[in-house]
């Protein structure tokens, strides 16, 4: 009995493991896809960068992994998956738990620079409403994002 439950809490805790490193290798992932897109923004200025962020399927759109941009009101100035969203101010759009996400990721871009910001959002590629988190990196006027789905 000893040997089963100690076997159990050893693939237990592998299954966790191999789970969290994917999430991390998800968040990784946001991360450098941001600073790819800051770079290409800093390197071809700001309307080529949005242009290319906005690209359906682009170098900055990857499935569940796309980089999307506001202004430093939460005004969508590029987003990949959702065309429609390009002009809209968002800031006091909740997730599905009434979190205004967007004024945290404001914030942080006004105060930090940089972070991570949890929410709640609609999967593009599983039409579900998942846990993301979200990089987001202050480049200029733009506020540009990624994020993982937990």
């Amino acid at each position: 009995m000893k040997k089963v439950l100690m076997v159990s809490f050893a693939l237990c805790f592998v299954i966790a493991l191999v789970f969290a490193s994917g999430v991390l290798a998800s968040q990784k992932d946001a991360k450098a896809l941001v600073e790819k897109a800051a770079a290409f923004v800093k390197a071809s200025g700001k309307d080529a960068g949005l242009k290319e962020i906005s690209k359906a399927k682009g170098q900055f759109d990857k499935g569940d992994l796309y980089v999307f941009a506001y202004d430093m009101n939460a005004v969508v100035v590029a987003h990949p998956k959702n065309p429609k969203l390009i002009g809209k101010n968002l800031l006091d759009v909740p997730d599905t738990d009434g979190k205004l996400f967007r004024k945290e990721i404001v914030e942080t871009a006004k105060t930090k620079g940089s972070g991570w910001v949890d929410y709640k959002y609609l999967n593009p590629e599983t039409k579900k409403v998942e846990a993301k988190t979200t990089f987001v990196l202050k480049t200029g006027d733009l506020i540009l994002c990624c994020g993982a789905y937990k």
